[in-house]
């Protein structure tokens, strides 16, 4: 039963339709009006438009992207609204426009999950959930998304002693280390091989569930979060949402591992994170400056 997603309706649940699909037909009409953009190199798949010379494009590039025709239609015709509100969802927004076509990781398979798929159009979008029923519910009705099942191995009621630990033996912990073979109580080490091999440009964290003592908690989520954007290697650095940072373990973990200094935005209930890999030198080898790294 998925009373965490199942959320009370709006009380203006048509306005903030409206603005998913203001948002979505957005993208599409962007999409529309770069197409030279495509023919000088850059990674555009557009709809609808033809080259400099007049020829058209394929036909399987004519036509609206998949992601956002199959988003249109599920909150058209939907009374379920997006967990995060209009502020929260243009934070997130703002850097998609930017990034995508990119690799996209959510923590959370939610109401929300069809609008990031769209918004990252012809990107690689990929969902981390919890629940396996949840996920072959949501597969049934959209099959454009990528989910896979994670198990986590914490619980909210350990979150004190879980950073205890963490500060107590940091080497086990490192911010470069191996997430599959790690030894770190924190770490996910029982992702598919694909989450490991892939270099994520922007992250999500939106789950697990974090509200009542047995729930998983996000301590593990923001830490492997956190490793992953360290061990980058491609150019440029890792954009982490964290949602839900009104509750005491986000801000604890967040600031933790990701940084108050790497802090750059902020809407409602969720925090930007912009995160340089460790081979920038920017923290001597630990997740955060040690000044920083203690804030709260």
């Amino acid at each position: 039963m998925q009373i965490s997603k199942r959320l009370p309706l709006s009380e203006s649940p048509w306005l903030l339709r409206s603005l998913v699909a203001v948002i979505l037909i957005t993208v599409a009409f962007i999409s529309l009006h770069m197409c030279n953009e495509m023919w000088q190199g850059k990674d555009y798949i557009l709809v609808g438009c033809t080259s400099p010379s007049g020829h058209e494009v394929e036909r399987d590039q004519q036509w609206l992207p998949g992601e956002v025709a199959r988003a249109l239609v599920h909150y058209a015709t939907s009374r379920i609204l997006p967990q995060q509100n209009k502020t929260e969802i243009n934070l997130t927004l703002e850097v998609l426009s930017v990034r995508s076509p990119c690799n996209f990781l959510v923590f959370g398979l939610g109401y929300d999950s069809t609008l990031w798929n769209a918004l990252n159009a012809h990107g690689n979008t990929v969902f981390l959930e919890e629940d396996p029923n949840w996920i072959r519910e949501v597969v049934q009705r959209q099959p454009g998304i990528k989910a896979h099942h994670v198990q986590y191995q914490t619980t909210i009621s350990m979150a004190d002693d879980l950073l205890l630990n963490y500060r107590r033996n940091e080497s086990s912990c490192s911010p470069t280390g191996a997430l599959r073979s790690s030894k770190c109580e924190l770490a996910l080490t029982n992702l598919p091989a694909l989450i490991y091999e892939t270099e994520w440009d922007v992250i999500m964290i939106d789950a697990p569930r974090g509200y009542f003592d047995t729930s998983p908690g996000r301590m593990s989520a923001i830490f492997t979060a956190a490793v992953m954007a360290r061990k980058r290697k491609k150019e440029g650095s890792t954009d982490i949402f964290l949602h839900d940072v009104d509750r005491r373990v986000e801000q604890m973990y967040g600031l933790e591992f990701l940084c108050s200094s790497n802090l750059v935005g902020y809407s409602g209930r969720l925090w930007h994170f912009r995160v340089p890999p460790s081979s920038s030198g920017a923290t001597d080898g630990f997740f955060c400056p040690r000044d920083m790294s203690n804030e709260k």
